[in-house]
């Protein structure tokens, strides 16, 4: 499949790149992210002991390379942990409602229009600022407001899928409602629902980001890439290094899901 779309093997790379790093982080980082050394140091400036701050230190001294590999960990954990269980609610949802009809789908639907109509940026500041920042609330918050846009793209494909001759065979042996949605519907509507995912990871690691931003992402010093770039923002001009290496881990990837995403979907029109 990578030989097939160049867009997905870079994709692949960015990703699997990312997954190394925060696997290797105790062994690639060459400094505790959390100590503090030499405050406002600029890229590539050595220590008294000889050791090199590659690309620089933020205004507590802490050596920025290391605080991106480890931030790197905490991003790979909670972005796919959060799109997995918004996958788990809001297929769920999505199924029932498109195979079921009538008032179950009525009601589902209409809950899910509740939460879409509300701007997805309030309701991650009104949930944690309700119950507080931690890795447990963020991912609550990413369900709550994920879940229903999966929901109603399940729903719109099993729409479809139900009227077709082999659920309707399934439903004459006496299969199971479970066994009918997750053996017979759901496999056939992996398509659509891979590449979603894909680039759900990417928005979800931009909200994991955006939430560090403003102060309600884990609570410091827990390396966090968004909150790398809040706690140095003010210092940006005199020194842009701060703000601009955690930028890039976030574009990365980000750029890495997307491009997996599009692969996805080129290699899909392909066949």
């Amino acid at each position: 499949m990578l030989r097939e779309s160049r867009v997905l093997a870079v994709g692949v790379g960015l990703v699997l790149l990312w997954i190394a790093i925060a696997l290797l982080a105790p062994w690639l980082a060459p400094f505790n992210p959390n100590e503090s050394l030499v405050p406002m140091a600029m890229p590539g400036e050595r220590l008294a002991d000889g050791r090199t701050l590659w690309l620089g230190a933020d205004h507590l001294g802490r050596d920025i390379l290391s605080r991106i590999i480890w931030g790197g960990r905490t991003v790979l954990v909670f972005a796919p942990l959060a799109t997995a269980c918004a996958y788990a609610v809001g297929v769920s949802a999505g199924l029932v409602a498109g195979y079921r009809g009538g008032w179950v789908d009525e009601l589902l639907s209409r809950a899910s229009d509740i939460v879409l109509a509300f701007p997805v940026l309030v309701l991650y500041i009104v949930i944690i600022q309700r119950f507080g920042a931690s890795a447990l609330n963020i991912v609550v918050a990413v369900v709550i407001t994920s879940s229903p846009g999966i929901m109603r793209l399940v729903r719109g494909v099993v729409l479809e899928l139900r009227t077709r001759a082999y659920v309707a065979a399934a439903e004459m042996r006496g299969e199971p409602t479970a066994s009918v949605l997750f053996v017979e519907i759901l496999p056939n509507a992996r398509g659509p629902l891979i590449v979603d995912a894909c680039l759900r990871l990417g928005y979800v690691t931009i909200t994991i980001g955006t939430l560090g931003f403003l102060g309600l992402g884990l609570p410091p010093p827990t390396p966090d890439w968004g909150g790398m770039i809040s706690e140095t923002r003010h210092f940006a001009l005199v020194f842009p290094h701060m703000v601009i290496f955690p930028c890039i881990a976030v574009s990365s990837l980000v750029l890495g899901f997307n491009l997996i995403a599009d692969g996805l979907r080129e290699v899909s029109l392909k066949d």
